[in-house]
């Protein structure tokens, strides 16, 4: 089970590496969009500082997850752009609803994973 666990993490990890450093680098294909999502994607774009901002979250994220004794920090970094993946999917594109929803779970799980970790910042 350790085993299993340290896998979903580290592809976990590795996803949200892989898309930071899209946002920098621009090598994966934008798939076809609906009209909506595409007004909130040009409307992201007219903000030049959402973009680098959240790819320097997931990248940094990515990175504090692949290794075990900064995942807790990483796990909760990243909530937040999570959140926004589940509502952008939830919102726009329900095709990718499942994906975000099993990627959150596995959030979810490191940061119950590390709960006591938390515990100093919430006493």
């Amino acid at each position: 089970m350790k085993i299993l666990k340290n896998i979903l993490f580290v592809l976990f990890a590795l996803m949200f590496l892989n898309a930071g450093l899209d946002k920098f680098l621009h090598y994966m294909p934008v798939p076809p969009m609906p009209p909506d999502m595409q007004a909130v994607f040009n409307a992201m774009m007219t903000l030049k500082w959402i973009t680098p901002l959240t790819g320097t979250i997931e990248i940094l994220s990515g990175l504090l997850i692949l290794f075990p004794k900064t995942r807790a920090l990483g796990a909760i970094t990243i909530l937040p752009v999570m959140i926004g993946v589940l509502c952008q999917n939830a919102t726009f594109m329900p095709s990718g609803l499942l994906i975000a929803g099993v990627l959150f779970i596995i959030n979810l799980w490191m940061i119950a994973e590390n709960r006591n970790k938390y515990k100093p910042m919430i006493n």
